[in-house]
């Protein structure tokens, strides 16, 4: 391990379609929170591809903990996503195991691991001609069987993930009518729709003005207020990430760096040795507020 800190031994401080309904619209919590959030674990991870010779990630154990946001931050080709899409059940680690609640994400069936865990990757088909409505009822997939058609839950499910997304004047536009930035939106709608316990964002603010990457975020922070949805999210800037997320964990060229809240993991020490900068941070209301001076050889 090549960082100042090792990941903690203990989580972060402080097929058929459901009967009548009543699961898929009990699969986010109620406004109360009243729900248990559900945390995410990988244990001993060797993560790599078809083709490669060595894992592209190796992490003795890392932790999306119950009912926070916890951010993945790093330069490009350190292993966020990668090791988003393992964590996911998504790309089947070399070695190692990944929980969620104790219970084998990769021991479970299909569709019942997609109604628990939803990633929005980057890697994804454009459908066509579909409206942003259309796709985003794609993500009642998990509740449904093979003929069945939207029900009345799973309209609900989609109104709410449509609004929350803020694409509500988009709804009936074909995604071939859409900005870059809108398709991304109605993406990250169809997400919010499948309703998981855990839901992990693989860099949603790509494509994004300012505007709608704040407004993304915002979202992330409410569904995790609001339903206690467990949420792990890739993000490029390291300022927002420790504006809006709980945690944040910093990797390195596969490895986990440090982890912990923004205020220990963001340091001027962090900066340099991960991304090559040279920055002054300092304390802000919001979080750690970076000031980046220059590009260190």
């Amino acid at each position: 391990m090549n960082g100042t800190r090792t990941t903690p031994e203990t989580a972060a401080p402080d097929g058929d379609r459901a009967d009548d309904g009543a699961t898929t619209d009990a699969a986010m919590a109620t406004d109360d929170g009243d729900a248990a959030a559900s945390e995410l674990v990988g244990r001993d991870l060797e993560i790599g591809y078809p083709g490669t010779d060595e894992p592209i990630v190796e992490c003795e154990r890392v932790v999306i903990p119950a009912g926070e946001v916890t951010a993945l931050v790093g330069p490009n080709g350190s292993g966020k996503s990668t090791l988003l899409k393992a964590l996911a059940g998504q790309l089947e680690p070399w070695g190692g195991a990944v929980a969620l609640d104790d219970e084998s994400v990769y021991a479970m069936a299909e569709k019942e691991r997609a109604r628990r865990v939803g990633l929005l990757s980057q890697e994804r088909q454009e459908p066509g001609s579909l409206t942003v409505e259309k796709l985003v009822q794609h993500g009642r997939y998990p509740y449904r069987g093979f003929l069945d058609g939207v029900n009345d839950a799973d309209q609900r499910a989609v109104d709410r993930a449509i609004e929350l997304a803020g694409v509500s004047d988009l709804r009936d536009r074909p995604l071939t009518d859409l900005s870059g930035g809108q398709k991304q939106l109605a993406w990250v709608a169809m997400s919010l729709a499948q309703e998981t316990d855990v839901l992990l964002l693989d860099e949603p603010t790509t494509f994004l003005d300012l505007r709608h990457q704040l407004n993304v975020l915002e979202t992330v922070r409410t569904l995790n207020a609001d339903r206690g949805v467990t949420v792990g999210v890739v993000l490029h800037d390291i300022a927002q990430a420790a504006r809006y997320a709980d945690n944040l964990i910093a990797m390195q060229d596969g490895e986990l760096y440090d982890w912990g809240p923004p205020a220990d993991v963001v340091t001027e020490g962090l900066l340099a040795d991960v991304f090559g900068v040279d920055a002054t941070v300092r304390g802000g209301l919001d979080g750690p507020e970076i000031v980046p001076r220059r590009p260190l050889e």
